[in-house]
Protein backbone atom coordinates (compact mmCIF):
# COMPACT_ATOMS: atom_id res chain seq x y z
CA UNK A 1 0.00 0.00 0.00
CA UNK A 2 3.14 2.43 0.58
CA UNK A 3 6.26 2.11 -0.94
CA UNK A 4 8.76 4.68 -0.54
CA UNK A 5 12.26 5.16 -1.22
CA UNK A 6 14.44 8.03 0.11
CA UNK A 7 11.59 10.31 0.41
CA UNK A 8 13.36 13.90 1.18
CA UNK A 9 11.78 17.34 2.20
CA UNK A 10 13.52 20.42 2.57
CA UNK A 11 12.22 23.81 3.18
CA UNK A 12 13.92 27.28 2.88
CA UNK A 13 13.29 29.27 6.22
CA UNK A 14 15.65 32.78 5.99
CA UNK A 15 17.85 31.54 3.83
CA UNK A 16 18.49 28.33 5.24
CA UNK A 17 17.44 24.92 4.81
CA UNK A 18 16.00 23.01 7.03
CA UNK A 19 15.62 19.20 6.13
CA UNK A 20 12.70 17.87 7.51
CA UNK A 21 12.38 14.36 6.38
CA UNK A 22 15.85 12.90 5.18
CA UNK A 23 15.28 10.06 2.97
CA UNK A 24 12.65 7.69 4.19
CA UNK A 25 12.44 4.23 3.00
CA UNK A 26 8.88 2.97 4.33
CA UNK A 27 6.69 -0.29 3.17
CA UNK A 28 3.02 -0.81 4.82
CA UNK A 29 1.61 -3.69 3.84
CA UNK A 30 -1.99 -4.12 2.57
CA UNK A 31 -4.12 -4.56 6.26
CA UNK A 32 -1.56 -3.26 8.29
CA UNK A 33 -1.82 -0.37 10.93
CA UNK A 34 1.36 1.18 11.28
CA UNK A 35 2.44 3.72 14.37
CA UNK A 36 4.60 6.55 13.26
CA UNK A 37 6.33 7.42 16.86
CA UNK A 38 8.97 10.60 17.37
CA UNK A 39 8.90 14.08 19.10
CA UNK A 40 8.14 17.16 17.73
CA UNK A 41 9.58 18.38 14.70
CA UNK A 42 10.94 14.97 13.55
CA UNK A 43 8.98 14.70 10.45
CA UNK A 44 6.26 12.53 11.33
CA UNK A 45 3.18 14.96 9.74
CA UNK A 46 5.49 15.75 7.24
CA UNK A 47 5.51 12.58 6.40
CA UNK A 48 1.87 12.24 5.76
CA UNK A 49 1.33 15.26 4.42
CA UNK A 50 3.55 13.78 1.21
CA UNK A 51 2.29 10.56 1.57
CA UNK A 52 -1.66 12.10 1.00
CA UNK A 53 -0.17 14.75 -1.86
CA UNK A 54 -0.31 17.76 0.38
CA UNK A 55 3.16 18.53 0.68
CA UNK A 56 5.60 17.69 -3.04
CA UNK A 57 8.78 15.79 -2.25
CA UNK A 58 11.98 17.85 -2.44
CA UNK A 59 13.63 14.01 -3.73
CA UNK A 60 13.08 10.43 -3.50
CA UNK A 61 9.67 8.50 -4.78
CA UNK A 62 6.99 7.11 -3.14
CA UNK A 63 3.98 5.27 -3.99
CA UNK A 64 0.42 5.28 -2.14
CA UNK A 65 -2.71 2.81 -3.16
CA UNK A 66 -0.70 1.90 -6.30
CA UNK A 67 -0.19 5.87 -7.47
CA UNK A 68 2.75 7.98 -7.48
CA UNK A 69 2.62 11.10 -5.49
CA UNK A 70 3.98 13.15 -7.55
CA UNK A 71 3.03 11.49 -11.00
CA UNK A 72 -0.44 11.11 -10.25
CA UNK A 73 -1.87 12.68 -7.10
CA UNK A 74 -5.31 12.41 -7.94
CA UNK A 75 -5.20 8.62 -8.12
CA UNK A 76 -3.88 9.27 -4.63
CA UNK A 77 -6.61 11.15 -3.37
CA UNK A 78 -8.88 8.77 -4.75
CA UNK A 79 -7.92 5.92 -2.85
CA UNK A 80 -6.85 7.18 0.72
CA UNK A 81 -8.93 8.65 3.10
CA UNK A 82 -6.74 11.13 5.63
CA UNK A 83 -8.01 12.48 8.91
CA UNK A 84 -5.80 15.44 10.04
CA UNK A 85 -5.68 16.62 13.76
CA UNK A 86 -8.24 19.72 13.34
CA UNK A 87 -11.87 18.60 12.15
CA UNK A 88 -12.93 18.08 9.10
CA UNK A 89 -17.00 18.84 9.56
CA UNK A 90 -18.52 22.23 8.73
CA UNK A 91 -19.49 23.50 12.41
CA UNK A 92 -22.47 24.94 11.32
CA UNK A 93 -24.00 22.27 8.94
CA UNK A 94 -26.11 18.38 10.07
CA UNK A 95 -23.81 15.84 10.42
CA UNK A 96 -25.66 13.53 7.84
CA UNK A 97 -25.78 16.43 4.95
CA UNK A 98 -21.82 16.71 5.74
CA UNK A 99 -22.11 12.75 4.79
CA UNK A 100 -23.68 12.62 2.19
CA UNK A 101 -21.96 15.82 0.49
CA UNK A 102 -18.45 14.01 0.96
CA UNK A 103 -19.54 11.29 -1.30
CA UNK A 104 -21.12 13.54 -3.62
CA UNK A 105 -17.86 15.19 -3.72
CA UNK A 106 -16.12 11.72 -4.42
CA UNK A 107 -18.91 11.43 -7.17
CA UNK A 108 -21.47 9.29 -5.32
CA UNK A 109 -24.89 9.83 -7.25
CA UNK A 110 -26.97 11.01 -4.15
CA UNK A 111 -29.26 8.23 -3.97
CA UNK A 112 -25.71 6.22 -3.18
CA UNK A 113 -24.43 9.11 -1.19
CA UNK A 114 -27.25 8.74 1.34
CA UNK A 115 -27.00 4.93 1.50
CA UNK A 116 -23.53 4.83 2.58
CA UNK A 117 -24.14 8.05 5.17
CA UNK A 118 -26.77 5.82 6.60
CA UNK A 119 -24.15 2.88 6.94
CA UNK A 120 -21.06 4.62 8.41
CA UNK A 121 -23.78 6.46 10.72
CA UNK A 122 -24.57 2.94 12.28
CA UNK A 123 -21.26 1.47 12.18
CA UNK A 124 -19.97 4.13 13.91
CA UNK A 125 -22.46 4.76 16.47
CA UNK A 126 -23.77 7.99 15.07
CA UNK A 127 -27.03 7.46 13.81
CA UNK A 128 -28.80 9.20 16.35
CA UNK A 129 -27.13 12.21 15.72
CA UNK A 130 -27.88 12.20 12.04
CA UNK A 131 -29.61 15.42 12.15
CA UNK A 132 -27.74 16.98 14.55
CA UNK A 133 -25.28 20.11 13.72
CA UNK A 134 -21.66 19.64 13.89
CA UNK A 135 -20.61 22.77 16.61
CA UNK A 136 -23.22 20.92 19.40
CA UNK A 137 -21.14 16.97 19.15
CA UNK A 138 -18.64 16.08 21.34
CA UNK A 139 -15.04 15.91 20.74
CA UNK A 140 -15.36 11.90 20.28
CA UNK A 141 -18.14 12.16 18.21
CA UNK A 142 -16.91 14.78 16.24
CA UNK A 143 -13.42 12.30 15.66
CA UNK A 144 -16.17 9.53 14.57
CA UNK A 145 -17.89 12.03 12.41
CA UNK A 146 -14.14 12.55 10.67
CA UNK A 147 -13.13 9.24 10.34
CA UNK A 148 -16.95 8.37 8.56
CA UNK A 149 -16.07 11.31 6.61
CA UNK A 150 -12.84 9.83 5.64
CA UNK A 151 -14.23 6.60 4.84
CA UNK A 152 -17.36 8.14 2.48
CA UNK A 153 -15.53 6.67 -0.52
CA UNK A 154 -14.30 3.51 0.71
CA UNK A 155 -10.50 3.90 1.09
CA UNK A 156 -8.20 0.44 1.18
CA UNK A 157 -5.88 3.14 3.37
CA UNK A 158 -6.56 5.69 6.00
CA UNK A 159 -3.90 8.41 7.68
CA UNK A 160 -4.81 9.72 11.05
CA UNK A 161 -2.68 12.09 12.33
CA UNK A 162 -2.71 11.97 16.24
CA UNK A 163 -6.61 11.44 15.78
CA UNK A 164 -7.19 10.77 20.02
CA UNK A 165 -5.29 14.12 20.66
CA UNK A 166 -7.65 16.44 23.14
CA UNK A 167 -9.80 13.58 23.87
CA UNK A 168 -10.49 12.27 27.08
CA UNK A 169 -9.97 8.85 28.31
CA UNK A 170 -13.16 7.43 27.41
CA UNK A 171 -13.84 8.79 24.42
CA UNK A 172 -10.25 7.68 23.29
CA UNK A 173 -11.24 4.01 24.28
CA UNK A 174 -14.16 4.24 22.04
CA UNK A 175 -11.84 5.76 18.96
CA UNK A 176 -9.57 2.92 19.69
CA UNK A 177 -12.29 0.47 19.45
CA UNK A 178 -13.73 2.13 16.41
CA UNK A 179 -10.24 2.12 14.73
CA UNK A 180 -10.15 -2.06 15.83
CA UNK A 181 -13.57 -2.41 13.90
CA UNK A 182 -12.54 -0.80 10.75
CA UNK A 183 -10.16 -3.09 10.20
CA UNK A 184 -11.50 -6.44 11.44
CA UNK A 185 -14.65 -5.50 8.79
CA UNK A 186 -13.47 -3.90 6.25
CA UNK A 187 -9.45 -4.71 5.81
CA UNK A 188 -8.45 -1.09 5.73
CA UNK A 189 -5.13 -0.12 5.80
CA UNK A 190 -4.08 2.30 8.80
CA UNK A 191 -0.80 4.64 9.20
CA UNK A 192 -1.42 6.54 12.37
CA UNK A 193 0.83 9.21 14.48
CA UNK A 194 0.32 9.61 17.85
CA UNK A 195 2.05 10.90 21.02
CA UNK A 196 -0.08 8.08 23.41
CA UNK A 197 2.32 5.13 23.46
CA UNK A 198 -0.55 3.16 25.05
CA UNK A 199 -2.42 3.18 21.83
CA UNK A 200 0.68 2.60 19.63
CA UNK A 201 0.91 -0.13 21.84
CA UNK A 202 -2.20 -1.55 21.69
CA UNK A 203 -3.00 -0.96 18.02
CA UNK A 204 -0.25 -1.10 15.93
CA UNK A 205 1.45 -4.14 14.01
CA UNK A 206 4.74 -2.46 13.41
CA UNK A 207 6.30 0.51 15.54
CA UNK A 208 8.19 3.43 12.93
CA UNK A 209 10.41 5.70 14.73
CA UNK A 210 11.11 8.95 13.55
CA UNK A 211 14.23 11.50 14.90
CA UNK A 212 15.42 14.42 12.86
CA UNK A 213 13.70 12.81 9.78
CA UNK A 214 15.08 9.56 9.57
CA UNK A 215 13.79 6.50 10.49
CA UNK A 216 15.84 4.86 13.63
CA UNK A 217 13.54 1.74 14.58
CA UNK A 218 11.11 -0.57 12.97
CA UNK A 219 9.22 -3.57 14.13
CA UNK A 220 6.16 -5.13 16.23
CA UNK A 221 6.06 -2.97 19.52
CA UNK A 222 7.10 -6.14 21.61
CA UNK A 223 9.83 -7.01 19.31
CA UNK A 224 11.06 -3.56 19.66
CA UNK A 225 10.93 -3.39 23.53
CA UNK A 226 12.32 -6.63 23.52
CA UNK A 227 15.41 -6.01 21.61
CA UNK A 228 16.13 -2.91 22.85
CA UNK A 229 15.16 -2.33 26.21
CA UNK A 230 14.14 -5.18 28.05
CA UNK A 231 12.01 -5.16 31.06
CA UNK A 232 13.55 -3.82 34.17
CA UNK A 233 13.69 -6.63 37.17
CA UNK A 234 14.78 -5.19 40.80
CA UNK A 235 15.22 -7.74 43.52
CA UNK A 236 16.47 -6.99 46.82
CA UNK A 237 18.31 -9.22 48.82
CA UNK A 238 18.45 -8.94 52.64
CA UNK A 239 21.75 -9.25 53.30
CA UNK A 240 23.68 -6.90 51.39
CA UNK A 241 26.32 -9.23 51.05
CA UNK A 242 24.18 -11.89 49.11
CA UNK A 243 23.89 -8.87 46.70
CA UNK A 244 26.72 -10.23 44.20
CA UNK A 245 25.11 -13.79 44.25
CA UNK A 246 21.64 -12.42 42.86
CA UNK A 247 23.30 -10.48 40.42
CA UNK A 248 25.40 -13.82 39.11
CA UNK A 249 21.93 -15.67 39.36
CA UNK A 250 20.42 -13.41 36.79
CA UNK A 251 23.26 -13.25 34.41
CA UNK A 252 22.79 -16.89 34.22
CA UNK A 253 19.44 -16.95 34.07
CA UNK A 254 18.17 -14.71 32.10
CA UNK A 255 21.45 -13.49 30.00
CA UNK A 256 20.71 -9.43 31.05
CA UNK A 257 21.39 -6.19 28.86
CA UNK A 258 22.70 -4.73 31.84
CA UNK A 259 22.95 -5.82 35.81
CA UNK A 260 23.57 -2.79 38.24
CA UNK A 261 24.43 -3.66 41.97
CA UNK A 262 23.60 -0.84 44.77
CA UNK A 263 24.43 -2.52 48.08
CA UNK A 264 21.66 -5.51 48.64
CA UNK A 265 19.42 -4.17 45.53
CA UNK A 266 19.87 -5.35 42.55
CA UNK A 267 18.70 -4.17 38.78
CA UNK A 268 18.24 -5.70 35.67
CA UNK A 269 17.32 -5.59 31.98
CA UNK A 270 16.04 -8.74 30.97
CA UNK A 271 13.73 -9.98 28.39
CA UNK A 272 10.15 -11.41 30.05
CA UNK A 273 11.18 -10.87 33.39
CA UNK A 274 7.95 -11.86 34.29
CA UNK A 275 8.51 -15.45 32.80
CA UNK A 276 12.21 -15.29 34.27
CA UNK A 277 10.97 -14.09 38.10
CA UNK A 278 9.55 -17.42 39.48
CA UNK A 279 12.39 -19.26 38.29
CA UNK A 280 14.94 -17.10 39.61
CA UNK A 281 13.47 -16.69 43.02
CA UNK A 282 13.91 -20.77 43.02
CA UNK A 283 17.19 -20.77 42.41
CA UNK A 284 18.28 -18.33 45.20
CA UNK A 285 15.92 -20.27 47.33
CA UNK A 286 17.58 -22.85 47.01
CA UNK A 287 21.39 -21.48 47.37
CA UNK A 288 19.83 -20.11 50.41
CA UNK A 289 19.55 -16.51 49.26
CA UNK A 290 17.17 -14.77 51.11
CA UNK A 291 15.11 -12.08 49.22
CA UNK A 292 13.26 -8.59 50.95
CA UNK A 293 11.46 -7.45 47.82
CA UNK A 294 11.14 -8.36 43.89
CA UNK A 295 9.53 -6.64 41.61
CA UNK A 296 8.95 -6.65 37.52
CA UNK A 297 8.31 -3.62 35.33
CA UNK A 298 7.59 -4.08 31.97
CA UNK A 299 9.03 -2.28 28.87
CA UNK A 300 7.77 0.88 27.12
CA UNK A 301 8.27 2.33 24.28
CA UNK A 302 9.11 5.29 25.85
CA UNK A 303 11.42 3.35 27.42
CA UNK A 304 12.85 2.30 23.94
CA UNK A 305 13.07 6.09 22.33
CA UNK A 306 14.61 6.91 25.33
CA UNK A 307 17.53 3.76 24.76
CA UNK A 308 17.68 4.66 20.92
CA UNK A 309 17.82 9.16 21.73
CA UNK A 310 18.26 9.84 25.20
CA UNK A 311 15.16 11.57 25.49
CA UNK A 312 11.85 10.99 26.53
CA UNK A 313 8.35 10.81 24.31
CA UNK A 314 6.60 11.66 27.23
CA UNK A 315 8.01 15.27 26.88
CA UNK A 316 7.03 15.86 23.86
CA UNK A 317 3.18 13.79 24.24
CA UNK A 318 3.38 16.87 27.17
CA UNK A 319 4.18 19.52 24.73
CA UNK A 320 1.95 18.39 21.69
CA UNK A 321 -1.23 18.54 24.38
CA UNK A 322 -3.10 22.31 22.92
CA UNK A 323 -6.27 22.89 24.24
CA UNK A 324 -8.86 22.11 22.08
CA UNK A 325 -9.33 25.30 19.56
CA UNK A 326 -12.22 25.80 17.13
CA UNK A 327 -11.39 25.79 13.34
CA UNK A 328 -13.41 28.63 11.12
CA UNK A 329 -16.65 26.94 9.87
CA UNK A 330 -16.08 25.44 6.64
CA UNK A 331 -12.38 25.05 6.94
CA UNK A 332 -10.80 23.29 4.57
CA UNK A 333 -9.27 20.04 5.54
CA UNK A 334 -7.48 16.68 4.33
CA UNK A 335 -10.84 15.02 4.94
CA UNK A 336 -11.92 17.21 1.87
CA UNK A 337 -10.94 15.99 -1.84
CA UNK A 338 -8.06 18.29 -2.58
CA UNK A 339 -7.99 20.48 -5.95
CA UNK A 340 -4.76 19.59 -8.00
CA UNK A 341 -2.62 22.49 -8.34
CA UNK A 342 -2.03 24.67 -10.71
CA UNK A 343 1.55 23.93 -12.66
CA UNK A 344 3.38 27.90 -12.45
Amino acid sequence: MIHTRRLTRHFRVKDQTVEAVRGIDLDVEEGELVAFLGPNGAGKSTTLRMLTTLLRPTAGTAEVAGCDVVGDPAGVRQRIGSIGQGNGAGHNQRVSDELVNQGRCYGLGRRDAEARADELLASLGLAELAGRVVNTLSGGQRRRLDIALGMVHRPGLLFLDEPSTGLDPHNRANLKDHIERLRAEHGTTIVLTTHYLDEADSLADRVVVVDHGRVIADGTPQGLKSELVGDRLAVTAIDEADASRVAAAIRRLGRPQAVEVDGAAVTARVRDAASLLPELLRVLDTGDVPVAAAEVARATLDDVFLALTGRSLRESAVAAEPPPAAEPAGAVTATTPVLEEQAS
